[in-house]
């Protein structure tokens, strides 16, 4: 491995006058600084981590929490996108990431235990049960933390713009000349949900729809049977919507099939639209309406803040970053006659 010693004898300088170039001190003439940090890109220098380590009273490494309860785990495109930009982003600035579990030599230990045990420099909650002891310790804990898709007083949280994909989507779907339109949404109990419903109703009440009870169900993310089962319900019902809005691209698959069982066509029959924008969901055909998340914005964006806090904490603020969806209209919703309807 090359040593500083060796730069120091390529340029002819001490190991002192190194070291400060490379740590950009000031007391170096900036002629000086260029010559070595060539020399050392030239011969394949790279800081040994343990010394920095102990200069810098860092590991240079950050702890991601991700407990995905869909059981799709990494093969989930929502979060393997914002993992990847996570990733991405934290190698370019020089950290590593180490996913957080919660055993240890066949004992249970909490995740803030975990963390503090790997020395991480911070956490990056992508997904979690937010309503979980341990998730909350974490989150009230001293250590910076970043959560995705989740606001808490003690952490900076990057969202995606669910109030604005959803309300895009809504009045896309008006445009279309639609006004029976129903929403199977995701589980309740997820921020996102929350928001996603709370804009489903406010972009209704804006148009001016006067929308069934039973036209908004519940569905899990992902879930495609339950999807089937509620879309043959709304299907079913004496006056049945016209659009159906799914909690995602995957779910919506589950009520594409029961359509297709019953001999109905999209979007002649009826019009359906999905979220997430997952590849798949273009590659259909008709090809789907959906609301793309910027997933590996969302990522970069959740590293790019956590390491400014690990970096500057006495002047970094705890802030919410909106990450704004696209609307990709498809062929999936089509335009309705409303005097047939």
């Amino acid at each position: 491995m090359v040593s500083m010693k060796t730069i120091a004898q390529k340029c002819c300088v001490s190991t002192a006058t190194v070291s400060k170039a490379l740590s950009d001190q000031k007391d170096i003439s900036e002629e000086t600084k260029a010559r070595i940090r060539k020399a050392a890109q030239e011969l394949g220098y790279f800081p040994n981590g343990t010394a920095r380590a102990l200069k810098t009273s860092r590991s240079f490494n950050i702890g991601v929490l991700f407990e995905e309860e869909a059981g799709c785990g990494l093969t989930h495109e929502y979060f393997s996108g914002v993992l990847n930009g996570l990733k991405e982003q934290v190698e370019k600035q020089g950290y590593d990431l180490t996913f957080i579990n919660t055993c240890f030599d066949d004992r249970k230990m909490s995740y803030l235990a975990h963390c503090k045990y790997r020395n991480f420099d911070g956490v990056a909650i992508v997904c979690g049960d937010f309503n979980s002891r341990e998730v909350i310790e974490l989150m009230n804990s001293d250590l910076p933390v970043v959560t995705v898709d989740y606001i808490h007083q003690n952490c900076t949280a990057v969202l995606s713009d669910n109030i604005g994909g959803i309300e895009a989507l809504m009045r896309y779907v008006y445009g279309c000349g639609h006004r029976r339109i129903a929403y199977i949404h995701g589980q309740k109990t997820s921020y996102v949900t929350k928001d996603r419903l709370a804009s489903f109703y406010n972009a209704a009440n804006v148009l001016g729809l006067d929308l069934p009870k039973n036209y908004v169900r519940e569905a899990a993310y992902m879930d495609t049977r339950k999807a089937q089962t509620l879309t043959g319900e709304l299907l079913d019902m004496e006056q049945p919507p016209t659009c159906i809005l799914y909690p995602d691209d995957t779910a919506l698959i589950g009520g594409r099939n029961e359509i297709e069982k019953r001999g109905m066509r999209i979007p002649d029959d009826i019009s359906i639209a999905g979220y997430d924008g997952i590849r798949m969901s273009q590659l259909l055909y008709p090809r789907l309406t959906t609301v793309r998340q910027d997933t590996a914005k969302i990522g970069r964006e959740a590293a790019i803040r956590l390491i400014c806090e690990i970096e500057q904490a006495k002047t970094t603020q705890i802030q919410q970053v909106i990450i704004q969806g696209k609307l990709i209209p498809g062929q999936s919703v089509g335009h309705f006659n409303r005097d047939i309807c």
